[in-house]
This record gives C-alpha cells, sequence and structure tokens, in this order.
C-alpha cells in the first residue's frame, strides 16, 4: 500500500488564467508545471512557489465557479510563508496588486497582506 502524504492545495478561480498565470510568475516566481486547455480559449494551470503547489483556472460559470473578484469579500486568504517575503511582496504590488497591510514584524512573524489583481488576498511572510 501507498503511502499518500495528506496536502491542501488552494483552487483559485480568476477571470483571465493566461494573465494570472504571468503575474504569479512575475511577482511570485512560480513557474507553471501543467496546463490543460479548456473551450473558449480557457485553461487550467498546476503552479507552484518554491515547493508550494496550487490550482488555478479560468471562470467556469456552468460549473458554479466565479472568480475572486466577482465576489464581495474573498471568504478565503492565502498564506504563502517564504524567506523571500520582501521581495515577492515588493513585485506584486509592482505589477498591480493592492496592499492591504504592509510588510511589517508582529510578534514573531514579518507578515503583509495583499490582494492580487484578482480579488485573492495573499498574506506573504516568514516566522522570525
Amino acid at each position: 500500500m501507498i503511502k499518500i502524504k495528506t496536502t491542501i492545495k488552494p483552487f483559485l478561480t480568476v477571470s483571465d488564467a493566461v494573465i494570472a498565470v504571468d503575474f504569479y510568475t512575475n511577482a511570485f516566481g512560480a513557474v507553471e508545471s501543467k496546463r490543460f486547455s479548456l473551450p473558449d480559449n480557457k485553461i487550467s494551470s498546476v503552479i507552484t512557489i518554491e515547493d508550494a503547489e496550487f490550482y488555478l483556472s479560468d471562470e467556469e460559470p456552468c460549473d458554479g465557479t466565479a472568480s475572486a473578484g466577482q465576489i464581495s469579500n474573498a471568504p478565503i486568504r492565502i498564506i504563502l510563508e517564504t524567506s523571500n517575503a520582501d521581495e515577492l511582496f515588493e513585485n506584486a504590488l509592482k505589477l498591480g496588486a493592492e496592499e492591504i497591510c504592509p510588510l511589517t514584524t508582529e510578534e514573531d512573524w514579518k507578515i503583509g497582506k495583499l490582494k492580487d489583481p484578482f480579488g485573492h488576498i495573499w498574506e506573504i511572510g516568514h516566522p522570525i
């Protein structure tokens, strides 16, 4: 019997996945490891930032999926724990993310919060 490691991976829905892949690649140094073509020039991708993997896809209203930008308050936050917090935070801001809280030190964490151009909330930082 194969032992499978339990993981949780976010699946982000966006209004334009091709542009989103470009943003995450340039802002966070992400690598797109897989891309699947969907009807109407839409895509679904597997993205990795350092060793953290997540999924990304265009909206598919027929399946009931809408992007965070279509929801007034996204119901989930993504925690990106990385030693490159300063660089990734600044890159994201330069590429169109909106700062919610600047990078700061809180007790035993360095953390900042931003909203990416697709409506997803990211907390980027690391323990001190």
